[in-house]
Order: structure tokens, then sequence, then C-alpha cells
């Protein structure tokens, strides 16, 4: 297992690189660009990802914790299977890619975006989502119960294993196909 140890990769420009069971401990990636790079179960542990971009890059089976994600940008990236444990995930922004069995339990995750995500079977128990965006995503299968999601935008994305009875969704908003199947995800009869 390569280590990288307290690294200054301050404003690095990563592209196409393959990193596989790396470490990586108290590493500065603040403001780096991080394109078409692929980690494969690495481990970041005080990393921090400050107003870093990433695009086109995998991050398959990794591991985060206590990792620093403030103003940081995932453009088509893949995430599958990694997750998250006492980060700072505020504000982030993830537009397009694939974040499936992502875990993210009881992430504060208030005010960042998500948009046209796929996040089948992701781990959002007890996650934090006020007023975030999330819209066009595909939830169907994620783990929602104990999350919050008040003034939440959902417009657009897949709520169909979502049960209402079990988060917080005080004026959150979505569209009229979504109210249709909350509706009856609660046993209401709509005529």
């Amino acid at each position: 297992m390569t280590a990288y140890l307290r690294e200054d990769w301050y404003g690095e420009e990563m592209v196409d690189r393959v990193y596989e069971g790396c470490s990586f401990e108290f590493v500065d990636l603040t403001e780096a660009t991080v394109q078409g790079t692929t980690f494969t179960e690495c481990r970041f542990g005080n990393v921090t990802f400050n107003a870093s971009r990433h695009t086109d890059s995998a991050f398959v089976r990794c591991t985060f914790k206590r990792c620093n994600l403030f103003e940081a940008e995932f453009n088509g990236c893949k995430l599958l299977g990694s997750s998250f444990e006492d980060c700072k995930l505020r504000p982030l922004r993830v537009v397009g890619g694939d974040w499936s069995f992502v875990t993210l339990t009881r992430a504060d995750l208030r005010g960042v975006v998500f948009q046209r995500v796929r996040m089948r079977e992701a781990e959002l128990t007890g996650a934090d989502l006020e007023e975030a965006i999330v819209t066009d995503v595909d939830l169907s299968g994620a783990q929602l119960r104990g999350a919050k999601l008040d003034r939440c935008d959902l417009r657009g994305s897949d709520l169909s294993t979502m049960d209402p009875r079990e988060v917080g969704l005080r004026g959150a908003i979505i569209n009229a196909e979504q109210a249709v199947m909350v509706a009856g995800a609660l046993g209401l009869e709509i005529r």
C-alpha cells in the first residue's frame, strides 16, 4: 500500500492518474483540479479538498474520514460504494455521475447541490439535507429513514422508496407527479 502523508498538493493538476489501495493522510488538495483520475479502495484521512474541482474521475469503494470538502465540486464523477465519516461536506456541488451505494449516514448536507446524479441505494439515514437542491436524482432504493428534507428542492428525483412518515419534509419542493406518489405512500385516495 502506497501512503501519502502530509503532502502539499495545493492547486495540483491531476490528470489521468490511477491510485489503487493508497492511503492519503493530512494531504492538502485545496484548489486541486482532478480530471480523469481513478482512486480504487483508497483511504482519505484528514484530507483537505477545499475548492477542489473533480471532473470525470472515480473514487470507487474509497473511505473519507474527517476530510474537508468545503466548496468542492464533482462533475460526472463516480463514487460507487464510497463512505464519508465525520467529514465537512458543505457547501458541496455534485452534477451528474454515479454515487450509488455511497454512505452518508447522519451527514450534514444542508444547502448542498446534487443534480442529475445516480444515488441508487445510497445510505442517507439521518442525513440533514435541509435547504439542499436534490433535483433529477435517482434515489431508488436509498435509505432515507430519519433524513431531514425540510425546504429541500426534490423536483424530478425518484422518491419511490421514500416513506414520507419517516423523513422531515416541511416546506420541501416537489412536482405534481411526486405529490401523487407521496399521497399514495400516506395511504390517501386520489380521485
